[in-house]
């Protein structure tokens, strides 16, 4: 099976451009590109975050949160880092857009923004949560995806134009990125949740590097 395309940093602003203006909602669309590329969540852990994951009570941003054992895609909890400036501003305006919009607010105003800290963090256009789709294995093993989330992103790229982009390939780009930047295997599989080193560098492997990028930084 063909690994998902690394998308270059020139094809990620456009589809955040194109995302800004055509998606279903714009402001929440652009929020979710950011956290694909810049957390490598999956489309299930993203979808199950909750306001208190990125929210302190008193309304701040929780830097140094995480991906709980519950919501995590292999049952393990890993650091979820909100350090990026662009993207806490996107969510910053998604969270205030939902406040007006009055979507999962409660009557507490002072605390989490006015929002429910124990609902999602990210929500459909009609404000209600992502659905999940129940499946049973022949084996009777029972899983959950969030089908409508997963195809959203799958939209957003098709509409930009980038062939092959998904949330498969927002995953596979922030390990391949923090790989360029000579960070170490046991590093991404800290933030990405793998089973072991080499599936991580299974992920990273065949990064098309373009040569002047590499040529660009010898002197």
């Amino acid at each position: 099976m063909a690994k998902p395309p690394v998308i270059e940093a020139h094809q990620l602003r456009h589809v955040l451009t194109v995302a800004a203006v055509t998606g279903q909602n714009p402001i929440r669309d652009v929020v979710l590109l950011l956290l694909f590329y810049g957390t490598g969540l999956m489309p299930n852990e993203a979808g199950k975050l909750l306001v208190s994951d990125y929210l302190k009570a008193n309304g701040s941003v929780r830097v140094d949160s995480a991906v709980r054992a519950e919501i995590a895609f292999n049952g393990k909890a890993r650091p979820l880092v909100w350090a990026n400036a662009k993207t806490c501003r996107a969510i910053d305006d998604y969270l205030a857009y939902r406040l007006v919009a009055r979507h999962g607010v409660t009557t507490s105003p002072a605390a989490y923004r006015g929002l429910d800290q124990h609902g999602p963090l990210l929500r459909a256009s009609d404000g209600e949560p992502f659905s999940f789709t129940r499946r049973v294995t022949g084996t009777g093993v029972i899983s959950y995806s969030c089908e409508s989330l997963t195809e959203i992103v799958r939209r957003l790229h098709q509409q930009a134009g980038i062939e092959g982009g998904n949330a498969s390939a927002a995953r596979r780009t922030f390990a391949a990125r923090l790989h360029r930047d000579s960070r170490s295997l046991k590093l991404i599989q800290e933030l990405i949740g793998d089973s072991s080193l080499s599936a991580v560098k299974n992920l990273i492997d065949g990064d098309p590097v373009r040569l002047s990028a590499i040529v660009s930084g010898v002197i």
